[in-house]
């Protein structure tokens, strides 16, 4: 148990099961080696073992951990849950069934447990960002902006930010948005997604010359951000720099394996531009398509 080599951790607990085929506890400790060693099935298996000889909530919630990591939501969910109902004071269990029922898309689900959680534990922002993404997702624009607030409340830091700036951009508060990826960036300049954020906020608001500046440190941080070169494009479009526009438009084609077969706007469904801000790129796209 002392030693921080996993691998022979795991040796020695095999020796101990191979000696003590019973020794649960060898089990779980050879579980917990697994997982952190990233053989996520081996640990399940140790797991399982455990669950069907002597069932408990620690065993139940690190299973669940496993099937988590391997993508396995429905068998997490189930995993988390057993772990919740054999121990109602299980804060974690119901934080993390609360959380892959937001991946499973149980919106409604997600929130009244994440809720729950935070009747317990008051003061963790992370939950109340989790709480409004689901109220996003539920289109409780209210709810949401009251629980990214109250993050931000508690804990006034760069994500707390970002994930604010970034609701208000999905619900076209383009102002709003600038000023807290404004705060973002200042308490964390490394941060590429609030670049591209901001600069599709400044672009928006008609501040082209700002919007080129960020998208262009946006792809700085990734050469092949087809969004950040479409937001440049549009841009330097809009400052009469056709040039430039052409060649950061084209940049962003060939990324997106569009080549100059250009004839309708559903080829760029897979682009920010495309889902979020349909109505100002359908009206661009056109300008830009008549550059070549």
């Amino acid at each position: 148990m002392r030693s921080t080599d996993l691998n022979q951790k795991i040796t020695l607990l095999t020796q101990v099961i191979d000696l003590e085929p019973k020794n649960l506890d060898a089990y779980f400790y050879r579980g917990l080696a697994k997982n952190d060693l990233g053989d996520y099935n081996g640990a399940i298996v140790d797991y399982s073992k455990i669950i069907v000889d002597q069932p408990d909530a620690d065993t139940y919630y690190n299973r669940g951990n496993s099937r988590y990591s391997i993508k396995d939501f429905a068998g997490a969910k189930e995993d988390y849950a057993k772990a919740f109902m054999l121990d109602e004071n299980f804060t974690d269990a119901l934080y993390s069934l609360a959380c892959v029922k937001y991946d499973l898309g149980d919106y409604e689900a997600a929130i009244k447990d994440f809720s729950s959680v935070i009747k317990t534990v008051p003061n963790q922002p992370k939950t109340y960002t989790l709480r409004a993404h689901a109220y996003k997702a539920t289109e409780n624009y209210m709810n949401a902006l009251q629980d990214y607030s109250t993050a931000i409340l508690i804990e006034p830091s760069a994500d707390s930010y970002y994930n604010r700036g970034v609701f208000f951009m999905d619900i076209k508060y383009y102002e709003k948005a600038n000023n807290d990826l404004n705060m973002a960036l200042r308490l964390n300049k490394n941060n590429a997604y609030a670049y591209f954020y901001r600069g599709a906020s400044h672009l928006l608001l008609g501040k082209f010359n700002e919007a080129i500046s960020d998208f262009s440190k946006a792809i700085e941080f990734d050469s092949t951000d087809f969004d950040a070169y479409l937001g440049l494009a549009i841009a330097q479009f809009k400052i009469n720099d056709t040039d430039h526009a052409k060649l950061n438009f084209h940049r962003a084609n060939d990324i997106l394996s569009i080549g100059k077969s250009i004839t309708n706007i559903q080829q760029y469904s897979n682009t920010y531009w495309f889902q979020n801000q349909y109505f100002y790129f359908n009206n661009n796209i056109s300008q830009l398509v008549k550059m070549k």
